[in-house]
């Protein structure tokens, strides 16, 4: 009796065995013929759809960036008016696009419609400068690394918005981080290579596991658009202020010594720094880079399907795929690595809200000052002080993972903008004491998005209407003429093996 047991026993694992061996084979199988190449690619393919069909799994997931049901504390992947949220960037953005309209971002696959609808665009950036500059598209589309190699990077730069609508129709997608021939990371924005040469720094040696952060740094940057650049004194040429350092008082310190600013405030008459996005600078600065997790580990993490090991590229919150994001590392509770996050956002909040209160107050009572005749040697120390307390808030909040990357870091960075604009305040109480105002300055309702653009003097309905007759006018022209260009560019380009 116990013979045969044990032959069953034996059989049984054999057979289990022998079906594992046959599993993985079908498997190794599987994976050797999941992704041969059914299309020729050639030279930079804008287009999603045609890397799709040699790389199916990662465009599926990719589409999946159309998403807008992600919400989480203090953010989505879904609209959210930003300025109803937080009334008070109407005033610290005043005289600038951003007071006019500031939503959350959404996914990639958005990238294209969101910077057509804002109010930002089509409209002057700043009084009398003209209409936006074609840089504006830079980090939207694969069809820009296209068009520098067409036009040239140069004057690429030069033209306006409005000349490359039918030309800019693809929202970032493959050809923005890939080599169509090696399937290579590779940066197709020549500002961060320069950003490299400029700090005596080398691209090219970065190893693989960098570059799947570097090609995220093409555009989750802080940079500004320089104006007089040798060589390219026409152009608004894309330039990352990394020369000194990436750290907000480096780019400070760069911006001052240029003599630059992004526009001059209305109410204080402060030359101000409108910060982009500085995710990685912060993420460089946060625990997770110092451990060499680069940003696709987080926000693109692998994934099995049908027995296929792949990166995920629905880019988006590690917290809407925690099981993928975090546990390669971490062991702890889902609810558990949710909380500890959220409970460094809402401390960050908590100081970043209180700042923003104070420096749209002290706009405002920079106002009353120039009314009641402070001169410019009275106000220059004041205005540097809302210029660096602003701009250093901006950092905190522009970078939307800041609290999360690098909590440690943003919290020191607005403790000390609390205590530059802090300065600065008190500098004007004393002023406006010396013009014959001895009370406080009255200051508007900052609960209201719709008051504050009415007390700087902002005709929403007016750009709302303007707004509505390009996206129903001229956006579904450049669309059409844009997909009319690529299904001639179908034959030539795409052959089927």
């Amino acid at each position: 009796m116990k013979n045969w047991i044990l032959f069953l026993a034996t059989a049984v694992i054999v057979f289990l065995l022998a079906y594992l061996a046959v599993n993985i084979l079908d498997r190794k199988s599987e994976a050797r013929f999941a992704y041969q190449p059914k299309v020729e690619i050639e030279g930079i393919e804008p287009r999603d759809s045609v890397w799709g069909l040699n790389f199916p799994r990662q465009y599926q997931s990719y589409m999946k960036t159309k998403d807008t049901t992600f919400h989480s504390m203090f953010n989505t992947s879904g609209h959210k008016d930003m300025l109803r949220a937080e009334p008070e960037m109407v005033i610290l953005w005043a005289g600038y696009g951003f007071s006019k309209d500031y939503n959350s971002p959404k996914g990639h696959n958005h990238a294209i419609s969101d910077i057509n609808e804002t109010l930002r665009t089509g409209a002057p950036m700043n009084a009398g400068e003209g209409p936006m500059p074609s840089t504006c598209w830079t980090c939207k589309s694969p069809d820009v690394p296209r068009l520098m190699k067409e036009m040239g990077v140069t004057e690429y730069y030069s033209q306006k918005f409005s000349d490359l609508g039918a030309e800019v129709i693809n929202p970032i997608g493959c050809a923005d981080c890939h080599n169509p021939e090696t399937m290579k990371l590779t940066v197709t924005r020549p500002a961060l290579i320069e950003a490299y040469e400029a700090m005596g720094k080398d691209i090219n040696e970065a190893s693989h596991q960098e570059m799947r952060s570097l090609v995220c740094a093409q555009c989750h940057v802080e940079y500004y658009f320089d104006k007089k650049k040798p060589g390219a004194e026409n152009a608004n040429y894309l330039t990352f202020p990394w020369k000194d350092g990436m750290d907000v008082e480096s780019a400070e310190a760069y911006y001052d010594e240029a003599g630059f600013s992004d526009w001059t405030h209305p109410l204080s008459k402060t030359p101000m720094l409108k910060a982009q996005h500085p995710d990685y600078e912060l993420y460089k600065m946060g625990v997770h880079s110092k451990r060499g997790v680069s940003c696709a580990d987080c926000h693109m993490p692998y994934q099995s399907e049908g027995g296929q090991k792949f990166t995920n590229h629905n880019i988006g919150s590690p917290l809407s795929n925690v099981e993928n994001s975090c546990f390669v590392c971490h062991r702890e509770k889902v609810d558990d690595l949710i909380t500890d996050v959220y409970e460094r956002q809402r401390k960050v909040k908590e100081g970043t809200s209180k700042l923003q209160r104070q420096i749209a107050m002290a706009h405002i009572e920079a106002a009353k000052a120039w009314e009641l005749g402070a001169t410019q040697d009275q106000m220059s120390t004041i205005q540097q002080g809302i210029r660096h307390a602003q701009w250093r808030w901006d950092y905190s909040v522009a970078s939307h993972g800041a609290a999360f990357h690098a909590p440690l870091e943003t919290s020191r960075i607005v403790t000390s903008a609390t205590g530059i604009i802090q300065e600065a305040r008190i500098e004007l109480a004393r002023l406006l004491a010396t013009l014959g105002h001895n009370k406080p300055v009255e200051m508007p309702d900052f609960t209201s998005k719709d008051a504050l653009q009415a007390y700087i003097g902002f005709d929403i309905e007016k750009d709302f209407a303007a707004k509505e007759d390009f996206l129903e006018q001229v956006v579904p022209k450049w669309l059409k003429e844009g997909k009319a260009r690529e299904a001639k560019k179908e034959i030539q380009t795409v052959s089927i093996k």
